[in-house]
């Protein structure tokens, strides 16, 4: 009787493990020639447009403007122009006025502007026009500061370092409805009161200015933001072109406590500049304790969709506006990376090595997600990073932002390239055939991009979409805040509707949703 030994294969078989997969899908993938160059070009898009066909406009003012522009305490860019009617006050003290009036002007876009120009100017408050009283630290720019001050149409505000804001009393000052204003120092504490009568008083906030020095600037001021022609901006619409304006408010019952025995009010216009000091009317008169200050300019942060009249401003995410090209091409990728093999009958093969078919789709899904990463990783950087440098050769104030934020920024948008890499994949699962799936995804991200990019649709309609659409992940690019108490062109390319990560969240529950259709679809049906 013969005994034959069973067959021994003379290598150990693999392990048949998902790892292994990504690596067969990956082993596929790269050896399409055209895939690769593919994702190349949408590398080479993102970067070449971005960096070379943006127009990041030009420096605008006489001289460099990049060193005139002033940081705040918290290293934000700021404007800090207004007129300042002004005594020293010392550790301990307090300053009181009633404010009784505020009008204001502006000059209509292409008028002449000259301290004795009257003519053509037209009377209107700006919204964030304000007058009020203040503790600087000092009369230099970007110094830290607390103020209480009426406003246009935002009533008594408690506003201190830029960026802080606090509401007091509502409603327009007038004679017949004045506010009553007060501020008091006790070391580095400046705590804000407002009263409709003069007797009963209201704590509006209190704020800590650290590092105030013994001896700081206390008194009232003046200014008007930059008046929008037409209507005022609202979200992704730019509202017209804008226009310098001025301020005038009137004070009496100025009452300054701890101050010099025998001080005097000084009066300048700080943040001086060729253009706003030159604005008529801009000064101050004092006669029978009643003072009347007219001032331009604004004490507030600097936002990417603001209007300036000194200097233009830009932000890190400017030179990403290409992003939505490399987008298209690396979807297209992703969702041809299934159906290419559903058109050459592959799936079959695919499925039948393994039959785990969820797997399968896993698989794709990583590969495709970590080759848009992978390679969206230094095109954002490069965007990013060389595309600053580009814009302050330009003459353009890159609006300063941490090293986190930054990195927010370029690891975002790898995320966002990566995340619609996936979403692709499921589509070309979902619908099997090429043109349709590529259809598909293209619409799903590049018809919502024009529309809510655009003054196609309203703005309210652009902000929906931006909010609920997938490309509200874009938001993953802004990298500077958004001030209520500051008017702007809050919409894209600097601001979106919902926060970054937020935004980005949106887009994965897109792909989460399109991966589980897609899986119970291959679960479900023949290949």
């Amino acid at each position: 009787m013969t005994t034959i030994a069973p067959y021994r294969a003379p290598q150990r078989a693999g392990r048949d493990g998902f790892w292994q997969l990504v690596h067969a899908e990956w082993t596929k993938f790269r050896t399409v020639r055209g895939w690769l160059v593919a994702v190349v070009l949408a590398v080479v898009l993102i970067d070449v447009l971005g960096l070379f066909l943006v127009d990041v406009g030009t420096n605008q003012c006489n001289g460099p403007c990049v060193p005139a522009v002033p940081t705040g305490p918290g290293g934000e860019a700021v404007l800090d122009s207004f007129y300042f009617v002004h005594q020293s006050l010392s550790a301990d003290g307090s300053l009181t006025v009633r404010v009784t009036s505020l009008t204001g002007k502006y000059q209509p876009q292409g008028g002449p502007i000259g301290p004795h120009t009257t003519r053509g100017l037209t009377r209107f408050v700006v919204p964030w026009a304000k007058a009020g009283i203040i503790i600087d630290q000092s009369t230099k720019q970007g110094s830290a500061y607390a103020a209480m001050m009426v406003t246009g149409q935002h009533g008594v505000r408690m506003q201190y370092n830029y960026t802080g804001d606090i509401a007091g009393l509502p409603g327009r000052v007038s004679p017949s409805s004045p506010r009553w204003l007060r501020l008091t120092r006790s070391g580095d504490t400046i705590t804000g009161y407002d009263s409709a009568d003069g007797s009963h008083w209201t704590k509006v906030g209190t704020v800590r200015l650290a590092g105030l020095p013994a001896a700081v600037q206390a008194g009232l001021f003046a200014t008007s933001p930059v008046y929008f022609q037409g209507n005022f901006p609202s979200y992704a619409q730019s509202g017209g072109g804008t226009s310098p304006s001025t301020a005038t408010g009137v004070f009496d019952h100025v009452s300054l406590r701890g101050g010099p025995a025998t001080g005097t009010w000084s009066g300048q216009f700080t943040g001086a500049n060729a253009r706003l000091d030159s604005m008529p009317g801009v000064g101050f008169q004092h006669a029978d304790g009643r003072f009347t200050i007219t001032g331009t300019g604004d004490i507030a942060p600097i936002v990417g969709g603001g209007a300036n009249v000194n200097f233009v401003t830009g932000t890190i995410a400017d030179h990403l506006v290409a992003v939505i090209f490399g987008l298209v091409v690396l979807v297209v990728i992703g969702a041809m990376f299934v159906t290419a093999e559903y058109r050459r009958g592959m799936m079959r093969v695919t499925l039948a090595a393994s039959p785990r078919r969820g797997r399968v789709l896993a698989a794709k899904s990583v590969v495709i997600g970590l080759v848009c990463f992978v390679l969206g990783l230094p095109a954002a950087a490069i965007a990013v990073i060389v595309g600053a440098m580009i814009s302050r050769n330009h003459g353009v104030y890159v609006l300063p932002v941490s090293w986190l934020t930054e990195l927010q920024v370029i690891v975002g948008i790898a995320a966002l390239l990566a995340v619609a890499g996936v979403l692709a994949v499921a589509v070309g699962t979902i619908l099997r055939r090429s043109v349709l799936a590529v259809a598909t995804v293209i619409a799903v991200f590049v018809l919502p991009y024009i529309l809510g990019d655009t003054s196609v649709v309203a703005p309210d309609v652009s902000e929906w979409m931006f909010r609920v659409t997938p490309i509200a992940a874009f938001a993953v690019q802004q990298s500077v805040p958004a001030y209520p108490q500051v008017m702007g062109q809050y919409g894209p390319p600097e601001y979106f509707a919902l926060p970054p990560w937020a935004g980005l969240l949106v887009l994965c529950g897109y792909a989460a949703v399109a991966l589980t259709v897609a899986c119970s679809l291959l679960r479900t049906r023949d290949a």
